[in-house]
C-alpha cells in the first residue's frame, strides 16, 4: 500500500499543472462590409507544471551530498568526523534535513533557469492573447512569476519528500537495494518514462483513428458520388 501511494504521489507530482485562463482578443479581418470577419475571442489556458524542474534538483542535491564523504580524510577531529559521517549516512536526520533543503533550493534555482515569464508575456502580447484582469506586458510577467513561485513551493516540498524516502524506507526495515528505488531519481525517472510512453501510445492511437476516419469519409464520399452518377 505504501509503495502504491508513493507511485500515485509521484504521478501527481509529474502531471500536476496549474491552468491560467487565457483569452484571445477579437479582431476584424477584411476591409469591405461583406468580407469582414471577426476572429479571435476564444478561450484557452496556460499550463504551468507544479514540478517544472523534473529530477534535476535531486541530481544536484545528490552531487552536493557526496562532498562530506570526501572531507573525512582532511580532518583528524573525532567530533568533526562523526558529524561528517552523519552527513554521509542517508538514514541519519542531519543528512535528510540538509538533503531536503538542497532539493527545495535547487528546485527554485533550476525553475528560474528554464522558466522565463517575461518571454512568455511577450509571446502572449504578440499573439493578441491576454490573461483576464491582468494588463499585458510587465504586469502579466509578474503575475505569471507569482503563480509559478506559489506552485513551485508545494512541488519542491513534495520532491524533497520523494528524495528522503529511501532513508525512511531503510529505517522501516526495507533492504537498501529496494529502499534506494523508493524515491529520488530512480522512481521519478521510471514514472516519467512510463507516463511519456503512455502519452506517445495515446497520440499514436488517436492519429490512427483520425486517419481511419478520413479514409472512411473518402470511401463513403466516392461511393455516394458513384451512386449519384449512375
Amino acid at each position: 500500500a505504501f509503495f502504491i501511494a508513493v507511485i500515485v504521489g509521484l504521478i501527481l507530482l509529474t502531471q500536476g499543472v496549474r491552468k491560467i485562463p487565457l483569452n484571445y482578443a477579437r479582431r476584424v479581418i477584411g476591409s469591405s462590409n461583406a468580407a469582414r470577419e471577426i476572429a479571435g475571442g476564444s478561450r484557452d489556458f496556460i499550463p504551468l507544471k507544479v514540478n517544472s524542474a523534473g529530477v534535476m534538483p535531486i541530481i544536484f542535491a545528490q552531487a552536493i551530498m557526496f562532498i562530506p564523504a570526501t572531507l573525512i580524510s582532511f580532518t583528524d577531529n573525532e567530533t568533526a568526523q562523526g558529524f561528517v559521517r552523519s552527513l554521509s549516512d542517508y538514514t541519519s536526520l542531519p543528512y535528510n534535513v540538509l538533503y531536503a533543503i538542497l532539493v527545495i533550493a535547487f528546485t527554485y534555482f533550476y525553475t528560474a533557469l528554464i522558466f522565463n515569464p517575461t518571454e512568455m508575456a511577450d509571446n502572449l502580447k504578440r499573439n493578441n492573447s491576454f490573461i483576464p484582469g491582468v494588463k499585458p506586458g510587465e504586469p502579466t510577467a509578474n503575475y505569471i512569476a507569482t503563480i509559478m513561485d506559489r506552485i513551485t513551493l508545494p512541488g519542491s516540498v513534495f520532491l524533497a519528500m520523494a528524495g528522503v524516502l529511501p532513508g525512511i524506507a531503510a529505517l522501516l526495515g526495507v533492504t537498501s537495494g529496494f529502499a534506494s528505488f523508493y524515491g529520488g531519481t530512480s522512481m521519478l525517472i521510471g514514472v516519467g518514462v512510463i507516463l511519456d510512453t503512455l502519452q506517445q501510445i495515446e497520440s499514436h492511437l488517436l492519429m490512427r483513428r483520425y486517419d481511419g476516419l478520413m479514409k472512411t469519409g473518402r470511401i463513403s464520399g466516392r461511393q455516394a458520388a458513384a451512386g449519384a452518377s449512375v
